[in-house]
């Protein structure tokens, strides 16, 4: 709840965010939040409101990890109140953009409607001119809208964005969305996040230098399947 206080030790999680008013040596690993993988330090000291997010040193927020040290501080957000319930909120207010291709194929509906619409009209308006039964003449304008609807449009647009799809997971590319295929193939720029993202936010030995020797590390993370060779100086 706002205004308990809570200590902070070396590996603890962050409960809430929490404006800090004693630390030793506290250093707090922030990056689920900023994407910064150092540990950044903290001081109980005062702040400008409008300081930065990453820059508030006298803050430690929800999800974040006390990486060393200690400390104590005040509750000042709980739950979707916190800095990173605000950026769930926010991500889940944002609006699904529509991509080229959804976007012609809504453009084209349109049209298909519009024409449709007209001739079904004139094909009525023109059959009452020519003295036609007007039961007669409204069951030709709906046939002639029916079967003027392109159906196997959707069927043809998802199964060619389906092969998309398949190619790029055989390039271990895997696609949430099918019309982002097309979107993929129109890309020229992407501005993505490193840490947690393209990295994993671990350091990986690749090479050991003691006693005049030099060792080469194989694999990645920390798995058991890593091998050591040893050459000479």
């Amino acid at each position: 709840m706002p205004g308990d206080v809570v200590v902070l030790d070396a590996g603890d999680r962050v409960p809430a965010d929490l404006r800090l008013v004693a630390v030793d040596e506290l250093h707090v690993d922030e990056s689920a939040l900023t994407g910064e993988s150092d540990p950044v330090v903290k001081e109980a000291v005062a702040l400008p409101v409008e300081t930065a997010l990453a820059d508030r040193a006298n803050m430690a927020y929800s999800t974040s990890l006390a990486s060393r040290g200690a400390g104590r501080g005040v509750v000042v957000a709980t739950g979707a109140d916190t800095e990173i319930g605000r950026i769930h909120r926010l991500v889940g207010e944002a609006e699904t953009l529509q991509t080229p291709l959804t976007r012609k194929i809504s453009r084209f509906s349109q049209l298909l409607t519009v024409v449709i619409l007209a001739l079904a009209a004139l094909t009525f308006g023109l059959g009452l001119l020519r003295g036609q039964p007007a039961a007669e003449m409204l069951t030709a304008a709906v046939a002639l809208a029916v079967g003027a609807i392109p159906e196997g449009l959707p069927a043809v647009v998802t199964i060619t964005l389906a092969i998309g799809v398949s190619r790029m997971a055989r390039r271990r590319a895997v696609i949430r969305r099918l019309p982002a295929v097309e979107t993929l193939g129109s890309t020229s720029v992407i501005c993505t996040d490193k840490t947690g993202t393209l990295t994993a936010n671990a350091m990986t030995v690749t090479t050991v230098v003691a006693g005049g020797r030099e060792v080469e590390v194989t694999g990645t993370g920390y798995g058991a399947g890593e091998r050591c060779a040893a050459t000479a100086w």
